[in-house]
């Protein structure tokens, strides 16, 4: 879902986020690390505050494995839309690669994937914040419950009121994340104990692949790449460069997180909702739990508001070329409030909250959905390179790799699968009669170009950069623009 990135140059960043073309000259450009930096952004998130305990509860101290494989699987899928990006790059995204290769109604499809997942990941995100800052004040379930709520209505009020966070904060939030992480694991380094290893897999080994499924909430946002690639200054040189820059330092970060959690928390890992902040108590004491508490508000209501923006205009857009009802598409326009969409979003959100306060699905189940969903649409881009790169070139061989990984990723999600298929089955039957309009008013309007729109990685926890990118692109003009999971035919 959501977000946060190393410091860059405001100006570029800001061009592109604005929703200037890629194919437009800019001379700055984005170099090495400035770009490195924002893809950082939209891997890392807040997921990685709570899913420690979670995949030990699940694999026990192989959940390791599970954190280990899903960085190493997610490498061939990194370096493939890399290569998707260097010899097609557009700002589309995925929304681009799966128009050209498979039409509309299959980027309906992925649409529909990033737009219903609001409502499990949302609340997710909203809780971890909760747990941290109930963990501070000392108080229970109803404390979580209560904080939790208060970061989803600040959220939808503030995008109500058309307020967006600026991409600097969203850089200081990333910022922020990667310093609590370092500070937690160096502080707590010396409180490591071999034993807590022990045993290693009291689950078995199989374990390991479903609890991979549910890490990649974590992993999500290796696309995020294809809406930068117009934007390089030496995208030949550079989109590798960045690629392998980015691995190591997630890598480092998640691994190094997660082994500190095992080797220090032991048995009590798999029980707790606020791993970091236990992490933290070792060697701060007492100021660990008012810092962590401040620090989950901060980086969980940065994902969630960033991610509503975009996708309530996303829904508006979905809703113009009537693959959701007509009356969401009112507030489309550039600089207007989606508010219909946005409404939707919040309603269904809440009712998804009430029925985790409820006792009637779980943490772990709204995560594991958004993760299904998120997991199905980075496939969804990789098939579609499939189609579209050279056959038989190294590349080519590289994305049906990486296509193969992420499917079977899919595939270890286990009940969690429906959620994706499901909306997928409901994408398809919205776009029946929808097609044909929009392929008559596309007709209709030859000399029109509209833009395959900034899909970009806006998933919760992984990256709330990326998320503003869709939020604050213009739509087009009306009358019913075709909206950003569509590139018209004209050339």
């Amino acid at each position: 879902m959501w977000p946060s990135v190393l410091p860059l140059l405001a100006g570029a960043v800001l061009r592109m986020i604005r929703g200037v073309k890629t194919n437009s000259s800019t001379q700055a450009g984005l170099g090495l690390f400035r770009a490195t930096g924002i893809y950082v952004g939209a891997i890392l998130g807040s997921g990685i505050l709570v899913l420690p305990a979670i995949a030990a509860r699940e694999a026990g101290p192989a959940s390791l494995l599970a954190w280990a494989l899903l960085l190493v699987f997610c490498t061939p899928v990194a370096f493939s839309f890399a290569e998707m990006s260097r010899q097609q790059p557009d700002a589309g995204g995925i929304a681009h690669f799966v128009t050209r290769a498979y039409g509309r109604r299959a980027s309906a499809v992925a649409g529909y994937l990033f737009y219903f997942a609001i409502p499990f990941g949302a609340p997710a995100t909203a809780v971890i914040g909760g747990n941290y800052i109930a963990h501070a004040l000392g108080g229970g379930r109803g404390t979580a419950l209560v904080a939790a709520a208060l970061l989803l209505a600040a959220a939808f009020a503030g995008n109500a009121a058309g307020i967006r966070m600026s991409s600097g904060i969203q850089l200081v939030l990333m910022v922020l994340l990667v310093g609590l992480l370092a500070l937690a694991v160096a502080l707590a380094a010396p409180f490591a104990r071999a034993e807590n290893f022990e045993p290693f897999a009291p689950q078995g080994y199989w374990a390991v692949g479903g609890v991979a499924s549910l890490l990649f909430f974590c992993f999500a946002g290796w696309e995020a790449v294809t809406h930068l690639a117009g934007e390089f200054r030496h995208p030949e040189r550079d989109l590798k460069r960045a690629t392998w820059l980015t691995l190591v330092i997630v890598g480092v970060v998640y691994l190094g997180v997660v082994a500190a959690s095992v080797a220090v928390l032991g048995p009590a890992l798999p029980g707790s909702e606020v791993p970091i902040a236990q992490l933290l108590e070792k060697g701060l004491g007492g100021l660990a739990a008012p810092l962590t508490a401040v620090a989950a508000a901060v980086l969980t209501f940065g994902p969630i508001n960033t991610f509503v923006a975009g996708a309530s205009r996303l829904g508006a857009s979905l809703a113009s070329d009537g693959v959701l009802p007509r009356t969401l598409a009112r507030g489309s326009g550039a600089g207007q409030v989606p508010a219909a969409s946005l409404g939707l979003l919040a309603v269904m959100t809440f009712l998804s909250f009430g029925a985790a306060a409820a006792g009637l699905s779980g943490l772990q189940f709204q995560i594991a959905a958004a993760s299904a969903c998120f997991t199905a649409v980075t496939a969804f881009g990789l098939l579609a390179g499939i189609r579209l790169l050279p056959a038989r070139t190294p590349a080519w061989f590289g994305v049906i790799a990486a296509a193969g990984v992420m499917l079977a990723v899919l595939l270890f999600s286990g009940w969690a699968l429906a959620v994706p298929l499901g909306l997928a089955v409901a994408a398809v039957w919205a776009g029946r009669p929808a097609g044909r309009r929009v392929l008559l008013r596309s007709a209709g309007r030859p000399g029109r170009s509209t833009t395959a729109g900034q899909l970009a990685t806006v998933q919760l926890a992984a990256g709330p950069l990326a998320a503003e990118s869709l939020a604050t692109v213009p739509a087009a003009p009306p009358p019913a623009p075709p909206g950003p999971w569509h590139r018209s035919s004209r050339s």
